[in-house]
């Protein structure tokens, strides 16, 4: 059979992943096509099929497994997971392939799919997703001998067992946590967790509802964490969590509502990943603290400095083996999880961290921040290359050291700062770090008049 649809936009296509509007640019029509290119591109027997709560996502995943089973490939329909439990899934069963139909953190129009192969190894546009997007846009199926068939499997509870190997229960305090699950994924997962666990479970926007009644489920937004932070007061945690959507990334408070930013939540699980695995390669972005990699190689680890994005990350792993790698926005990556990540383990390696240290989680934190940070500001500019090339021109005369790993990163000492391209928009990307607040401040401010200048 042979189809054209023009319909399918291809901006859809991003560097990751699928993502748009359900009913608008990503429709049952597109993903099936979609499942379809994906079917002949991959050329494996069998992928596997999982699916968030969002409201379209059933729609979606239909589509999609009608798509792969309509080219001849066999399909295994995984029903409800968490984008981590996809890689789980693919790298525990050891299946050729797997699809994820999510948006993330995404508003509540958006849905998507994200793409991996053996082993969990991601596809990003540079390698596959680009060639998918052409199949599915051409339209050019051929006809197979047969339909591929379809079996339902289950493997939450192998993967929460997975989860808990990386930690040892019987370590576990009668902890008080709050999870919020911004209606999402975790919702489903976290009291299966907690069945194996002393800790106590304070529940938060469990009900899997892909409206999102409560809040956006993107955590990183600090306006998304204002409830978990008053539940936390409210009931006297120990500490709280919050996921996103598709639950693959974590976002910790301590007991008294502070945030827990990505960094001091890298530093927390290196230090438990180094206490039980000594002198292990840990890999973290550039725009994480400067005290991430000072304090992995005071705790005996080898830290290895890459850039912003997942492929990156993931592909620097393998590359040299390391245990463990993390970046700014939630994201926290294994070796012994097939490189992927998941924001379960990092969980589970906080809770171990606080029963084992027998301190607040505020009180584990204190000695290792060491600076002062900005967080991401995001500023839209015309001409995205030739405002780097300006900033790296005017600040970067004095400084003790420019680099280009991702965008340019210019380094003073008691101050240092990174501005890099969006891969998807013209933005420019500005993370500052000082080792006092009115300095992080001042230069916050000059970045950014300098840049929406």
């Amino acid at each position: 059979m042979t189809t054209t649809d023009s319909s399918i936009d291809p901006t859809i296509f991003k560097a990751y992943d699928v993502r748009g509007v359900y009913g608008v640019d990503l429709t049952e029509d597109a993903v099936y096509r979609i499942g379809r290119a994906a079917a002949i591109y991959l050329n494996v027997p069998l992928i596997a099929v999982c699916r968030d709560m969002r409201v379209s996502s059933p729609q979606l995943a239909a589509a999609a497994i009608q798509g792969i089973t309509d080219q001849g490939v066999n399909v295994i329909d995984c029903g409800l997971t968490t984008t981590d439990e996809l890689y789980f899934i693919v790298g525990y069963y050891n299946f050729p392939a797997g699809i994820m139909i999510t948006a993330s953190h995404n508003p509540k129009e958006y849905n998507g799919m994200k793409f991996c192969r053996a082993q969990a190894y991601p596809i990003s546009l540079d390698t596959g997703l680009a060639d998918i997007r052409d199949l599915a846009i051409r339209g050019d199926f051929p006809e197979p001998e047969h339909k591929g068939s379809v079996t339902h499997l289950d493997a939450t509870d192998d993967y929460i067992k997975h989860a808990l190997s990386y930690i040892d229960v019987s370590k576990i305090r009668p902890l008080k946590v709050v999870v919020d699950a911004s209606n999402g994924m975790a919702g489903m997962v976290m009291p299966r967790v907690f069945q194996y666990l002393p800790a106590h479970l304070v529940p938060l926007y469990f009900e899997l509802d892909g409206t999102f009644p409560n809040h956006s489920p993107s955590p990183i937004e600090p306006e998304n964490l204002v409830a978990l932070q008053k539940k936390v007061l409210e009931v006297g945690a120990d500490f709280g969590a919050a996921f996103d959507g598709d639950a693959d990334r974590m976002f910790p408070v301590d007991e008294h509502g502070h945030i827990v930013d990505g960094s001091m939540v890298m530093l927390l699980v290196s230090n438990s990943i180094l206490r039980k695995y000594p002198g292990s390669t840990i890999l973290y972005n550039l725009i994480l603290s400067k005290s991430v990699p000072a304090l992995i190689e005071r705790d005996g680890g080898k830290a290895i400095r890459t850039r912003v994005g997942h492929s990156y990350i993931k592909a620097e792993m393998r590359k040299d083996n390391a245990i463990f790698g993390g970046e700014h926005s939630g994201h926290f990556y294994f070796r012994d999880n097939w490189f992927a990540d998941s924001g379960l383990i990092a969980f589970l390696l906080i809770l171990e961290l606080v029963s084992v240290e027998n301190k607040p989680l505020s009180e584990l934190i204190k000695p290792l921040d060491t600076g002062i940070r900005s967080g991401e500001i995001n500023t839209r500019v015309n001409d995205v290359q030739g405002k780097l090339k300006a900033i790296e021109e005017h600040f970067g005369k004095e400084a003790r050291s420019v680099d280009h790993l991702d965008g340019v990163t210019i380094d003073y000492g008691d101050w240092w700062f990174n501005v890099r391209p969006s891969n998807t928009e013209p933005l420019l990307r500005l993370n500052v770090e000082a080792k006092t607040r009115p300095l992080m401040e001042q230069k916050r401010d000059e970045l950014t008049e300098f840049i929406r200048s």
